[in-house]
């Protein structure tokens, strides 16, 4: 009876926190990226085997949108808020300010996630790489939306063309993320940011 009841409790499956299991993952793919996570990277941090990974997330591809979603709910949820600033210029600054807060933060890996996927995932026929550049899009779509808003307000002037001021801002915001990957300063960013705003409308 004792064998028994004892082969049934090592044939259950590993009890483990999901939320904390997908934290997990998302720290080891920032501090990586996609292409340089392995499953035993995932699995050793998770604190689970494959066969749970697969059966409560999916492939490796399946988990990593999984936690671009987290991502962008935690770590890049400034760049919605910048949204309902009161002006063009104060969501510009509050979105290039919050990239070089991310980066520079000391508790995080110095380079954004996303940025980093999207050039290590540069086939343009791989799913993953379409998922990015269609979240990018979306990104930038949004922040032309507000700068269509800022414009019919009158908080732009007339000649500013709303796509092409969105498009200079989520390029920046890129570019600053490469910079902090390869060593960039918090106070370097923050020069480029300054620098940026002057190009900016008024």
């Amino acid at each position: 009876m004792e064998t028994r009841k004892s082969h049934r409790a090592q044939g259950r499956p590993r009890a483990f926190d999901i939320n904390e299991a997908l934290e997990q993952a998302l720290q080891v793919f920032w501090r990586k990226g996609y292409l340089g996570t392995s499953l035993t990277d995932l699995t050793e941090a998770m604190g689970i085997n494959r066969p749970s990974l697969y059966a409560t997330f999916g492939n490796k591809e399946a988990l990593f949108r999984k936690v671009l979603d987290r991502y962008s709910d935690r770590q890049t949820a400034y760049l919605r808020e910048a949204l309902e600033e009161p002006s063009a210029r104060r969501v510009i600054e509050r979105m290039m300010h919050g990239v070089v807060d991310l980066v520079t933060n000391p508790r995080n890996p110095s380079k954004c996630l996303f940025a980093e996927s999207m050039i290590s995932c540069g086939d343009p026929n791989d799913p993953l790489h379409q998922e990015l550049a269609q979240r990018r899009v979306s990104g930038e779509m949004a922040i032309r939306d507000r700068f269509e808003r800022a414009l019919l307000e009158g908080d732009l002037p007339s000649d500013i063309d709303p796509s092409a001021l969105a498009r200079f801002v989520v390029t920046v915001n890129l570019g600053m993320s490469i910079q902090a990957a390869s060593g960039a300063s918090r106070t370097e960013l923050l020069q480029v940011v300054q620098t940026a705003l002057q190009a900016c409308p008024r």
